[in-house]
């Protein structure tokens, strides 16, 4: 079973994202939040698997709350209206598992929660702040190697070289900032 916390500043809202994802089989909100604090204090007290929030809350916004999340080793996902300038680098940073769009369709958010806890990244791509086209294969190659594969593995030879994803790996180190040594 896939424990969640959800906090969502809109409680009309909030309610709706639990009932939908209490309808699944595999999965059960064990926690809502109204706010970013309340978030941190029910991911510390339930040990949930993922805390789901909105980006824009009262008391601490969903990135900083987020980032105070790391140490307890409870996966995030962060939905949000719209894209702003600048988020994605900051979700990178805070290690957030997941950033989708509200208006995605709900069997969406289910499934991403689903491969989110199989270690995969889900990032919309509207909300990626650069090239699309080269966020989607930069993806592709995050998801290879989350799933422990080398660089060899990861290359394939009829689009790519080994050379070619120890580039795109180059640049997701780039931007995201992680230490290469």
């Amino acid at each position: 079973m896939i424990r969640i916390v959800i906090a969502e500043g809109q409680e009309m809202l909030l309610g709706a994202i639990g009932s939908l994802l209490n309808l699944e089989d595999d999965m059960e909100v064990v926690g809502k939040a109204s706010n970013g604090k309340e978030a941190l204090i029910l991911v510390h007290r339930l040990q949930p698997d993922i805390c789901i929030m909105d980006i824009e809350m009262p008391e601490k916004s969903g990135l900083e709350a987020a980032e105070a999340i790391k140490p307890f080793g409870c996966k995030v996902m962060i939905l949000t209206t719209f894209a702003r300038k600048g988020c994605f680098q900051r979700v990178l940073q805070a290690d957030v598992r997941g950033y989708l769009l509200m208006d995605s369709p709900s069997e969406e958010l289910a499934c991403s929660i689903r491969r989110i806890i199989e270690r995969k990244r889900i990032y919309s791509p509207e909300l990626m702040d650069d090239d699309p086209s080269d966020n989607e294969r930069e993806m592709e190659v995050l998801e290879l190697l989350a799933d422990h594969q080398t660089t060899n593995e990861t290359s394939n030879p009829q689009s790519n070289t080994t050379g070619t994803v120890r580039n795109y790996f180059s640049t997701i180190i780039d931007k995201i900032k992680l230490p290469t040594g």
